[in-house]
């Protein structure tokens, strides 16, 4: 069970910072263009950003809850928490990829 309670903040940590890097070329993009699309990415970015950081947050740092999904978690749960966080991770990846390309 660690080694999946590892990938997944793995997986979690790296959405976080790609989303880091999106956010920020989108910020840049809008404040040049002040098109309605780059906000919407911005906004889709920010938005994501807050939930990959509060689940890196439930799984590094709060001591009830990270023990508890530690522990306490059933192993087909942590398959299909696995499973979204690591597809998620790969899809902001091509999306990062496209858009620094």
């Amino acid at each position: 069970m660690t080694g999946l309670v590892t990938l997944a903040q793995v997986a979690t940590a790296t959405s976080v910072v790609l989303l880091f890097v999106l956010a920020s070329v989108w910020v840049r993009n809008y404040r040049q263009l002040r098109s309605k699309h780059t906000l919407g990415m911005l906004v889709f970015a920010l938005l994501l950003l807050v939930e990959n950081a509060f689940a890196l947050y439930v799984y590094l740092l709060d001591p009830r809850l990270s023990a508890w999904f530690g522990t306490a978690v059933p192993d087909v749960a942590w398959y299909a928490m696995l499973g979204f966080h690591v597809l998620e991770a790969l899809a902001i990846g091509f999306l990062t990829w496209v858009t620094l390309d």
